[in-house]
């Protein structure tokens, strides 16, 4: 197992964890909220924004492993409001470019530093 906390263009953890985990063929990438790394704040106000930040964190953290959104095998989507699901799926979409991991979304009562959106990805190396 060798733990990834040096990724760069990626937020550093917010807590006592790796940014990801290179384990048994597989990446294992930490939820990523919608800091940008080059400021370390939440700017975006809508989930829109937030989505569109979280998503390059992932590339970025994918990226500095050599991988892209094609290796991403699961991706976990936690929002705070479901009403927000639509708006985040066309820029999900987007960003995966027509490759479609399995993926699970969840409503939840909050979220770090008071983002609006957090995804987690699981990825092939």
């Amino acid at each position: 197992m060798e733990l990834i906390n040096n990724a760069t263009d990626v937020p550093t953890a917010v807590g006592p964890y790796s940014q990801a985990v290179r384990s048994n063929g597989f990446l294992f990438c930490s939820g990523q909220i919608p800091i940008n790394p080059a400021s370390g704040k939440i700017e975006a106000t809508d989930v829109e924004g937030q989505a569109q930040q979280v998503l390059a964190n992932i590339q970025a953290l994918l990226a500095s492993q050599g991988l892209d959104f094609t290796r991403v095998s699961k991706a976990t989507v936690f929002l705070t409001s479901m009403a927000d699901f639509p708006k985040v799926n066309p820029i999900y979409e987007k960003a995966f470019s027509g490759h479609k991991p399995a993926r699970s979304t969840i409503a939840v009562a909050g979220l770090p530093l008071g983002a609006l959106i957090e995804i987690e990805v699981i990825a092939e190396l």
